[in-house]
């Protein structure tokens, strides 16, 4: 590593039109023979490398421009502190790393951690206080942008400065000194969410999640996206090359790292704020905020816990059968294969204990072994082809007891068969003065929707007739594998400013009960008799019929069609759930009863369609 050397600085400092231009002030030494302090701080404007190292060969104007900035001042008050303490040497991120070399630059970045801990002494520099204390309560007035402490509190390459380094210095924007890491672990711990035993006296030995080390880092943030993965290397002794540009696949990086490095599940317990379906891993460090009470649990203590968890579950009718059960998870679990990972592009094998979905063979829980408040955690997981990818289920009711498989879970970010798109045909509603008015909580135009395949999903169009003063909304919705389709109408016809809030609403209400409309419409999915479903559904107050016809969730042609008709005589009572075969639909023929639904239909049904059931009127 390179290092200032202390004394030639500040020599040049004190007389620099006599000092000698050719006198080093950097040299290369081994970090683990050579006692140095270092310097932790935040960036500003800083001296590179080129600059400390060549100021004395600048003209005079550049050279007075350089020392009047921020970060040289920075770099002189270090030097005269490590002086003061009796260090030789000093380490300085922003001048003592080449950048202009990308393998000077790597091996830096990779050694960084090495560096702080082996130095006797890290320099904490806070210079966003003023006071002559430690900060040791929230200040959201003038630390608004950082949570309320200390920005340096807040930057991802803090964290592992202020783990790594054995002694802590801390030091307000005047060099005033304002305390030490070892007398205030506690405040440290409020501030931080990393416990006391750790600043005190690192991480070794510590019984220490993969979650809960990335939680530390939930709410950091750097300048460059991919610092993020990089800055918390260290903290896991594992090493990366460096791909400035790569954005968020850096952090996927790192994740696949340490799952080589180590066998802890808990680095599948993130939980994103907003559900998502897709890759096994997390997008960056916040997805582990809420994660620093995840516990890492070995083989035995996870077998005793596991038949706990199975015994709340409330599956079957006797104690005999769970303990038949537990019987087989032991004897997996006690095997080498419970306790590695394997990654490959096929996804990363892992053996996990899994209770399927009752609703959804597709979807099922897995039980990690690890535990949240004395509580094992599980995630939710959707296969996608031969793999699985993680999602969200707001309740899986289980069907049978837990066993141990084994799984490919996907760990890149494009998980196969996530969306689906299918034409959308509303054109025939504006023939009786229907309009679409708007579409939640995701805008789509032309005739063309999206909708995940994997995950929990709707969208909702609105139409209306203003003259008529009538409306209705249509969900297209996918929940546990079924898609299913809505009308909803609340018998308010919004002012021309209400739309949104008017399909707001209509969201809500068909999201909060998605289960229903998906459990209503998988009791009819045998498509034996036909290809193609319709819903009719009458408008309260009206003598309009919404219907809406869509074919096989899965085929190649799948699409959905909307249209409103008239619907005199046939509409007197609440609509209920018809299960009907008719034969090749024909437009001109009229006749009574169902016939006279399907004939009114002629718009929304293309000739030669098989209707195989219908959401009609009970009129």
């Amino acid at each position: 590593m390179k290092l200032l050397d202390v004394e030639a600085v500040l020599d040049r400092e004190t007389d620099i039109q006599q000092n000698d231009p050719e006198r080093e002030v950097m040299k290369e030494l081994d970090d683990e023979n050579t006692r140095y302090a270092i310097l932790s701080h935040r960036w500003g404007a800083e001296v590179d490398y080129k600059e400390m190292t060549r100021l004395m060969k600048m003209e005079e104007r550049k050279r007075n421009e350089v020392r009047q900035r921020s970060g040289y001042q920075k770099i002189i008050e270090s030097c005269k502190q490590a002086m003061k303490d009796g260090y030789k040497w000093l380490w300085v991120d922003t001048c003592c790393i080449d950048k202009r070399s990308s393998s000077e630059l790597t091996e830096a970045i990779n050694s960084m951690y090495r560096w702080y801990q082996s130095a006797q002494v890290c320099y904490a520099y806070l210079n966003d206080v003023d006071e002559s204390t430690f900060p040791t309560e929230g200040d959201h007035d003038k630390f608004a942008e950082s949570n309320g402490w200390p920005e340096w509190f807040m930057r991802g390459w803090t964290l592992q400065e202020l783990i790594a380094p054995k002694e802590v210095e801390f030091f307000n924007k005047d060099w005033v000194h304002i305390g030490n890491k070892q007398h205030l672990e506690f405040e440290l711990q409020t501030i931080t969410g990393i416990p006391y035993e750790v600043l005190t006296s690192g991480l070794a030995g510590k019984r220490l999640s993969v979650a809960q080390i990335m939680s530390w880092a939930a709410k950091r943030k750097t300048t460059r996206e991919e610092d993020r993965a990089y800055s918390l290397m260290g903290l896991f002794g594992v090493n990366l090359p460096m791909l400035y540009g790569e954005g968020k696949k850096a952090f996927r990086r790192l994740q696949l790292e340490i799952i080589r490095e180590f066998n802890d599940q808990s680095i599948l317990a993130w939980k994103p704020r907003v559900p998502r379906t897709g890759s096994v891993l997390a997008e960056d460090p916040s997805d582990f905020r809420g994660c620093g009470k995840i516990t890492k649990v070995e083989p035995g203590e996870f077998i005793k816990l596991i038949g706990q968890y199975t015994w709340r579950s409330d599956i079957g009718d006797s104690w005999a059968q769970p303990q038949y059960k537990l019987a087989a998870l032991r004897d997996v679990m006690d095997s080498q294969q419970f306790h590695t990972f394997n990654i490959s592009n096929g996804g990363i094998q892992v053996f996990l204990p899994v209770i399927p979905s009752r609703d959804s063979p597709s979807h099922l829980r897995a039980v990690l072994a690890c535990t949240r408040d004395l509580d094992l955690v599980t995630i939710d997981l959707v296969s996608s082809g031969r793999s699985f990818a993680r999602t969200s289920i707001d309740s899986l009711l289980p069907a049978t007891y837990a066993e141990v498989k084994t799984l490919y879970l996907i760990h890149h970010q494009d998980t196969n068969e996530t969306r689906h798109e299918f034409p959308f045909d509303d054109k025939y509603v504006s023939s009786h003065g229907f309009t679409r008015r708007g579409t939640y909580p995701r805008e789509f135009t032309g005739n063309t929707i999206t909708l995940s395949s994997l995950a929990e999903d709707l969208i909702v169009i609105v139409y209306a007739n203003h003259d008529a003063r009538s409306c209705f909304a249509i969900g297209l919705g996918y929940y546990l594998g079924q898609e299913w389709v809505h009308v909803d109408y609340d018998g308010h016809f919004p002012t021309q400013e209400d739309w949104t809030d008017f399909g707001g609403r209509a969201y809500d209400r068909m999201w909060k009960a998605r289960a229903r409309h998906a459990r209503d419409m998988a009791e009819y999915r045998d498509m034996r008799y036909g290809k193609y479903c319709m819903k009719h559904a009458h408008l309260p107050r009206s003598i309009w019929a919404v219907r809406v016809i869509w074919g096989r969730w899965k085929a190649d042609d799948f699409s959905v069609m909307v249209d409103v008709v008239e619907c005199p005589g046939c509409c007197d009572g609440p609509y209920s759930m018809t299960d009907r075969i008719v034969g090749t639909f024909c437009p001109w023929v009229y006749g009574s009863g169902f016939l006279v639904v399907l004939a009114a239909a002629g718009r929304a049904a293309r000739p030669g369609w098989r209707v195989f059931w219908s959401m009609d009127c009970a009129g």
